[in-house]
């Protein structure tokens, strides 16, 4: 590679030309100028960028986004995952608070394998103590001792009395009034009510029905290998028409009660070994589990199937990934049961009526993360997350019993419960709630783009409601690693500014990505919470430098043994040269630049080649 050897020198295209005067070096502008129609705002500055996040209503699952995303305003109603409160737009609160009931007074180690209430009464089963709960004096009162663990339950009315049904593999148990209870030992591993009958199946997949309370009468049979069923309930058929249907761990097979046998649905899918538990009718559909899926059906002469589960788009962070286990449903949510936790201890055979396991069996109880997540057909957001290493998550049921509509569920041998909204929430309006005492709000990480370096000017977080106890602690990382660098903690309303890095020397933080955190807690007031309105993220969009640079050939005479004539052909090429031409006016290699070439000349006419010619040599 030739490199200049005179003052007045540069190298195009290896040809060595004379200059007049000195090389012109300028920065290429690599972005076109803003403009703006209209009122302006943030985005309008020309050296800066601006991502505002106000509304989260879009729910969790996403990771990342790019400049070009936060500038055409997509995913920016989303974050990567939360534990806040998002259903409102411009606020963000801490999420419902939840509820520990007192310990049962079982011994051992144990499940609790069901939740249901009869008479305005909640009842679960600890192992195989089935208790009754008293909300005002927070206790739990034995009741019965079931034959076996519960797998399901169901309330309601048979023969004109109203019953709560408790199966458990072997048989079920039953009460009017909670206190007096007996045993059946026909079959049973899930129930169901429908045609004023009570329906049972047992894990063989054995569908019986009964009139009277005690007496079964056998129906279909599922053609299925034994423990494929995972669950009995009742959807309309294509023609509108309520009837039964089994899930099972291959799709949902219909009841065809005329013939007394089971028809596979559109619903056909292949085999999972945690699919269809605790399936759950909402909003006019069918929604079927398996693993962190959902898939919704909807019956009817031609049915409709898609899936919405929290493993759409980005899915979870991999310490909440985990297995969907049963679904409820409220006025404002599909909420489904995440089991994030490690090791099962499913021998349920080594329970005895107390509680306790048999001498010599070891069970490693479930260590984990357990959520539950909330759905309301736009976006998923937490609703409660378990500490983590704590035993699984496992029944749940909302009930208005002991004077509340609340959603009830078992973690950890413990009984938890949650106030649900009785009402549709506006997105607008936040609601008096009690509320958890903390949540972390994870942003997306912004990824300033594939040849762009961001640089982080400054935050400014909008927040109400705040106080010395009422806090939000605002973060962020940077380049996808989990170290979060603290900005400060804000406990007095109004929008607080950060400066990058700090406030003493605001130079800017570099980063590829950047992914914003705020974490929002309160004092012992449970009716008070901070709220998080908005935060703007200021950054600046850095590429990396490129140039150009005009040089005045001087061609009045012969150079370095080429003639006037021969450099203007030189010269030409490079300027019609497809590809990029070096390019140097140093005596070094390592200047040498790969330019593209255009240039402005002043020619003599006739034979006289002599000329001066105005280059501009521009990287691209």
């Amino acid at each position: 590679m030739p490199t200049v050897e005179a003052p007045q020198e540069v190298i195009i295209n290896d040809i060595r030309y004379p200059i007049k005067g000195r090389v012109e070096s300028i920065v290429i502008p690599r972005y076109a100028p803003k403009f703006t129609t209209g009122d302006v705002s943030g985005e309008s500055q020309q050296g800066r960028s601006v991502v505002q996040w106000s509304d989260n209503t879009g729910g969790i699952g996403v990771d990342r986004i790019t400049d070009l995303d936060a500038a055409q305003g997509r995913d920016l109603d989303r974050s990567w995952y939360s534990s806040a409160y998002l259903r409102h737009k411009r606020h963000m609160t801490l999420p419902p608070l939840a509820t520990t009931t007192a310990a049962s007074g079982v011994s051992g180690i144990f499940e609790v394998g069901f939740i249901g209430d009869l008479s305005d009464s909640i009842y679960a089963s600890f192992g195989t103590s089935l208790r009754q709960y008293a909300i005002a004096t927070d206790t739990w009162t034995s009741r019965h001792t079931l034959p076996a663990v519960a797998t399901d339950s169901v309330t309601g009315p048979l023969g004109g009395t109203t019953y709560l049904f408790v199966a458990h593999t072997g048989g079920y148990s039953y009460s009017t009034d909670g206190s007096t209870w007996t045993d059946d030992t026909t079959d049973t591993r899930f129930l169901a009510f429908w045609d004023n009958r009570l329906w049972g199946i047992s894990q063989a997949g054995q569908l019986w029905f009964s009139l009277t309370v005690g007496t079964e009468v056998n129906d279909a049979l599922l053609p299925l290998p034994t423990d494929y069923v995972t669950d009995l309930f009742v959807e309309r058929d294509a023609g509108g028409e309520h009837i039964l249907y089994a899930g099972t761990k291959e799709g949902l097979y219909a009841h065809d009660v005329a013939n007394s046998r089971f028809v596979l649905t559109e619903l056909d899918l292949p085999f999972h070994n945690d699919a269809g538990r605790g399936i759950k009718r909402w909003r006019g559909a069918t929604y079927y589990p398996a693993g962190l899926g959902i898939y919704r059906y909807q019956p009817g002469p031609t049915a409709a199937i898609s899936v919405h589960g929290p493993d759409r788009d980005d899915g979870l962070p991999d310490e909440r990934k985990g297995t969907i286990i049963g679904l409820e449903r409220s006025h404002n949510d599909l909420i489904a049961k995440v089991d994030s936790t490690s090791a099962a201890a499913n021998d349920f055979d080594v329970f005895l009526g107390s509680g306790a396991i048999t001498a010599g069996d070891v069970i490693d109880p479930d260590v984990g993360i357990s959520t539950l997540l909330a759905w309301d057909t736009r976006g998923w957001q937490v609703l409660w997350e378990s500490a983590a290493n704590t035993e699984a998550i496992t029944a749940s049921y909302v009930s208005n019993a002991d004077g509340g509509y609340r959603l009830w569920w078992g973690h950890n041998r413990r009984v938890l419960y949650m106030d649900l909204p009785v009402d549709i929430v506006n997105p607008h309006e936040t609601n008096d709630r009690n509320y958890g005492s903390a949540a972390t709000h994870d942003y997306p990480w912004l990824v300033a783009g594939e040849e762009t370096n961001g640089l982080a000017l400054r935050m400014n977080v909008h927040v109400a409601d705040s106080s010395s106890t009422e806090t939000v602690a605002v973060s962020y990382a940077t380049n996808f690693s989990e170290s979060f660098t603290t900005l400060g903690t804000i406990s007095s309303d109004g929008i607080t500014t950060y400066d990058f890095p700090n406030a003493t020397t605001p130079t800017g933080t570099a980063f590829r990505a950047i992914r914003p955190r705020v974490a929002l807690a309160r004092g012992t007031n449970t009716l008070l919470s901070p709220d998080v309105i908005a935060v703007n993220f200021e950054f600046r969009k850095k590429l990396t430098p490129q140039y150009s640079w005009r040089v005045l050939l001087d061609l009045s005479d012969e150079y370095a043994g080429q003639s006037t004539n021969e450099m203007w052909a030189d010269l030409r090429t490079a300027v019609a040269s497809s590809a990029l031409v070096n390019f140097t006016f140093r005596d070094d290699t390592a200047r040498t630049y790969y330019v593209d070439v255009t240039l402005q000349g002043q020619e003599e006419t006739g034979l006289d080649e002599t000329g001066e010619v105005l280059v501009t040599l521009a990287q691209v």
